[in-house]
């Protein structure tokens, strides 16, 4: 039986039931689709695939997607074709991805279609677009170029053949050995996944779905899954638990819930949609996703006596002591715990212990760890000494293996069907019970992901500033790096690390020591190194009160050091959120646990808090929370007055005031003038001041002095002006000369442009804002060539920034899918807005209205009000994502937006409607221009095109 025709089974029986519910979180109706929906998707992909892939007999097709509504269907499509899927994570590491898909061999990727520009430009050297866009089911259909180079299997043939391989004869059942199981066996595959590769390249794990089903089947009837039963997918695609998730959901009638992976990183939402809208009854997940919940609140919310949980299975980690269980359950709580243990390399589980009821008697004496528990179905499960000896009682290595339970590693071809595989993990036999010890060969489960201690301390020796260096794992919850000598920079180190190991590699903390301690035989003393980090842990709990300053201060200074702000990043703004500031699941964890020490003491719901508020309300909370109102030694507002966030030193409000125009742009003198060039725009703001600023001045030769007809309350586009004759020119063209006259280093590519403010009262101020792919902005002086400030965000930047109309802001686009609006005085963010896909396309500013215009991956336009930091509309651009910036027009008012899909619009920018629009036929990458009369934008298909501001084609120039 395949994994697919379970799923035809349900689905016969329970047409009209909910198969599977999608719920963003942002309080939209959640989606669902019944079964017979489900199924009729996953057919109408399978029959577009029959009829445009070329079909093998053991085909791998790639899914490059985010967890959605169609996610069943997708898989289910392709499993029917039949193909085994491939799980690729838009969100990972390219190089990580191009190294696997090579190895894979795919010859097709199935691309969401909101990410195909994102996937274009990260594979487009691998793959080019095969079919137009499936609109009902939301896939594009990508192919290998044909020059590219595809590996899949060992050739069988090859003098290189690996030494399990069989003669390519021998490659299907006729005449394959009975004891051999074959990869190229037909339609055997089910999905293809990946380790994590830090060990070095990723390993390939092709699992058949003789080695699957017989878990899904057993944990199935181990869980009493019913139809009734709504199952959680908490695991990420890429990583195979969530086969279970989807499989025994689907195979069962069940309801599959879906939520998008932002939300696991908040566990008050999380906890909400789980066990309050969603009642889930199912959930498989790894001890870290609940600690995230915290005690109290999975006692009180997750493990209560009326939970809708009845099924709660932990894996993927070592399972928590039975002391720690007993204390998640609130009294009279009946959900139903599972331990499960395996290997990718033996998809999914191995073996499975139920923990027995009478555990979580208060009065039960009996605290031992946890059972790994017996074989599932058809799995052999067996512990051997170093000597390659079964272990009946004592210590041993885990081998796993059974009568069809092999996955094929890499280039396997063959192997025998009783082959058992090392996992690298020692467990303790007593009373023919097993429990985990731990791993002994230097790898250890970190966040649900396989890590190598070996390779990160090797990537931190490879740095220049490190001299030598050991990790520890501390009591199995904590990454410590130690490094020697001390005169390095943690700043610059943690920068270092985070710049090379994926996030789950990354340390906790890093301690500097003069030496490092060995042992007589002259290796690192581990157990010495455990008891300097205890020492240093004692050392730093808080034997005295702080004060309300002192908390402050500490509060500053981690919020700087864990999210890597720049040296001079002095002044952290109270409204500074944790997130748009350069946050993610690790700093925030990082955060947490470095304020609990900082107070020396826990802080009820600080997760929460830190992910949903300002630093402000973070230090708020937690001298509400850690410290009686009678502890205090200072008065309640005296910290955030002396603030360094606050240089006016003046009394704040309980209340935050809404930043607008009126309120927070007055200045002593009267708004600001300036001159902002960006991206071959001259534009000159203009008021009052400014005015009398220009006639007090003469316009020196190479600047653009205004028209006096210009209206003085409007930015004029000057691009198009300047009437050089040809002699002219050529005379100031023979006496111009370039030479460097400072650089600045942002670390990556710089791909955006330049944005010049000039200030017009004090010209010799002007300033550079440049962004980088190393996720950096800078502000640097025009002519000294200092920077003024740099700002590290959460992603690459290749948009080009603009200035607000006040001149105060300055507006950047993100990889990340945010828009920051940075004050440019200081870099600080101000504003940090939400599209759902990366942003690329560069910001246009409206003159006349403020109003900020942007377009995203997501494929909408969006104008922005800065100052009262709000979407006042947003277009779906009706074909693609938006790469080019959009170019606002005075004189018709429009906005000229071009689209990934070819679409050329014009837009009313004060109501967000499409005056009209035009198809080029391809992509448009490059931006639009205007002069009075008409609009030109070039596109990929090798033409130049000019249109009136009414829609007509004027005329078409290609380009050769």
């Amino acid at each position: 039986m395949a994994l697919h025709e379970m799923v035809q089974t349900a689905a016969r029986l329970y047409p009209e039931r909910r198969a599977v519910c999608f719920d963003a979180c942002n309080h939209q109706i959640p989606v669902s689709y019944m079964y017979k929906t489900v199924m009729s998707l996953a057919t109408e992909l399978t029959d577009f695939l029959r009829k445009h892939c070329n079909l093998t007999e053991n085909l791998e097709i790639g899914l490059y997607c985010n967890p959605g509504i169609n996610l069943p269907s997708w898989i289910l499509g392709l499993l029917q074709v039949p193909a085994a899927y491939s799980p690729i994570d838009p969100d990972a590491l390219p190089s990580l991805y191009i190294s696997f898909m090579k190895k894979c061999g795919f010859q097709y990727i199935l691309v969401e279609e909101d990410k195909v520009d994102k996937f274009t430009i990260t594979y487009g050297h691998l793959y080019s677009q095969h079919s137009l866009q499936m609109r009902r089911i939301g896939l594009i259909l990508f192919q290998s170029h044909s020059g590219v180079q595809l590996t899949k299997y060992v050739n069988a043939d090859s003098e290189s053949s690996v030494v399990r391989s069989i003669c390519k004869e021998q490659q299907h059942d006729v005449g394959a050995p009975k004891d051999l199981l074959d990869v190229r066996e037909k339609h055997s595959l089910a999905y293809v996944l990946h380790t994590s590769g830090t060990t070095g390249l990723p390993k390939i794990v092709r699992v058949p779905h003789k080695c699957i089903v017989p878990n899904i089947l057993h944990l199935r009837e181990l869980f009493k899954i019913t139809p009734d039963d709504v199952v959680f997918m908490a695991s990420p695609l890429t990583f195979d638990p969530s086969v279970i998730d989807l499989f025994i959901s689907l195979a069962s009638g069940a309801c599959l819930l879906i939520l998008p992976t932002v939300i696991k990183m908040m566990p008050q939402q999380l906890s909400r949609a789980l066990f309050q809208k969603h009642r889930v009854t199912v959930l498989q997940a790894t001890p870290t996703l609940l600690k995230r919940f915290g005690v109290e609140h999975i006692r009180s919310s997750v493990l209560t006596v009326d939970t809708s949980l009845r099924i709660l299975a932990l894996g993927g980690e070592a399972c928590p002591a039975l002391s720690v269980l007993r204390s998640w359950k609130e009294k009279g709580n009946k959900t139903q715990l599972f331990n499960i243990y395996g290997i990718t390399e033996v998809s999914c589980w191995a073996t499975c212990y139920r923990i027995p009821e009478e555990a979580f008697d208060m009065d039960h004496r009996f605290d031992s760890p946890v059972p790994l528990g017996i074989p599932l179905s058809g799995t052999a499960v067996e512990v051997k000494d170093a000597n390659g000896l079964l272990v009946q009682e004592g210590e041993g290595q885990v081998f796993i293996g059974g009568n069809g339970r092999v996955c094929f590693i890499d280039g396997e071809t063959t192997l025998p069907v009783d082959t058992m595989r090392a996992t690298g993990d020692f467990v303790k036999v007593k009373n023919a019970e097993m429990f985990f010890l731990g791993r002994k060969d230097n790898q250890i489960k970190r966040h649900g992901k396989r890590l190598n201690t070996e390779y990160v301390q090797q990537v931190a020796e490879s740095l220049c500033t490190v001299e030598t260096c050991a990790l520890i794992w501390y009591q199995q919850e904590k990454l410590i790096l130690f490094v020697a000598p001390k005169a390095v920079s943690k700043r610059h180190l943690f920068k270092k690390l985070q710049e090379r190991l994926p996030s789950y590699a990354i340390p906790d903390e890093v301690l500097l020591i003069d030496t490092l301690p060995f042992t007589s035989h002259g290796k690192i003393d581990v157990s010495e190194l455990n008891q300097i980090y205890s020492s240093h842990l004692n050392s730093r709990k808080s034997d005295s009160k702080l004060s309300e300053e002192e908390l402050w201060q500490g509060l500053q200074s981690l919020w700087q050091a864990i999210l890597n702000l720049p040296d001079g990043s002095s002044c952290i703004l109270e409204e500074s959120q944790f997130l748009p500031s350069g946050g993610d699941s690790l700093k925030l964890l990082q955060l947490h646990d470095e304020i609990e020490r900082m107070v020396g003491r826990p802080v009820p719901d600080l997760v929460e808090i830190i992910l949903n508020h300002s630093i402000s309300e973070i230090y708020k909370h937690i001298l509400k929370s850690a410290f009686p109102r009678d502890n205090l030694t200072i008065s309640p507002h005296s910290a955030v007055k002396r603030k360094p966030s606050d240089p006016l030193g003046e009394e704040p409000n309980n209340k935050y005031v809404e930043l607008t125009p009126e309120n927070s742009l007055k200045t002593d003198v009267g708004p600001i003038g300036f001159i902002a060039v960006s991206r071959g725009n001259h534009l000159v703001s203009i008021n009052e001041p400014v005015k009398n600023q220009i006639e007090a001045e003469p316009a020196e030769k190479d600047e653009v002095s205004p028209d006096s007809d210009t209206n003085l309350n409007i930015t004029e586009d000057y691009s198009a002006e300047g009437n050089l004759d040809e002699a002219n020119l050529g005379e100031v063209t023979q006496k111009l000369t370039l030479h460097v006259r400072w650089t600045s280093d942002l670390g990556k590519c710089v791909d955006a442009s330049p944005l010049l403010v000039i200030p017009v009262p004090d010209r010799s101020s002007a300033l550079v804002y440049i962004g980088s792919h190393s996720h950096v902005v800078q502000a640097i002086g025009l002519h000294s060539g200092k920077v003024k400030w740099t700002r590290s965000l959460a992603g690459r930047i290749e948009s080009s920034a603009c200035v607000s109309k006040c001149g105060n802001f300055i507006v950047v686009g993100c990889y990340n899918g945010l828009v920051y609006v940075l004050q440019n005085s200081n870099g600080e963010v101000h504003w940090a807005f939400p599209t759902q896909d990366a942003v690329k396309s560069s910001p246009a500013l409206d003159p006349s209205t403020g109003l900020v215009f942007i377009g995203s991956h997501d494929q909408h336009i969006y104008a922005l009000d800065i100052y009262k930091k709000e979407c006042v509309w947003r277009l779906h651009s009706e074909s693609g994502g938006i790469f080019s910036s959009p170019h606002l027009h005075l004189f018709p008012h429009h906005l000229y937006v071009g689209t990934l899909g070819g679409l050329l619009l014009a837009v009313n920018p004060v109501m967000g409607k499409t005056v009209w629009k035009t198809i080029c036929g391809k992509p448009i990458f490059s931006s639009p221009h205007c002069d009075k009369d008409y609009v030109y934008v070039g596109c990929v298909d090798g033409n130049f095109y000019c249109f009136s501001h009414f829609g007509e084609k004027r005329y078409i120039l290609w380009v050769p």
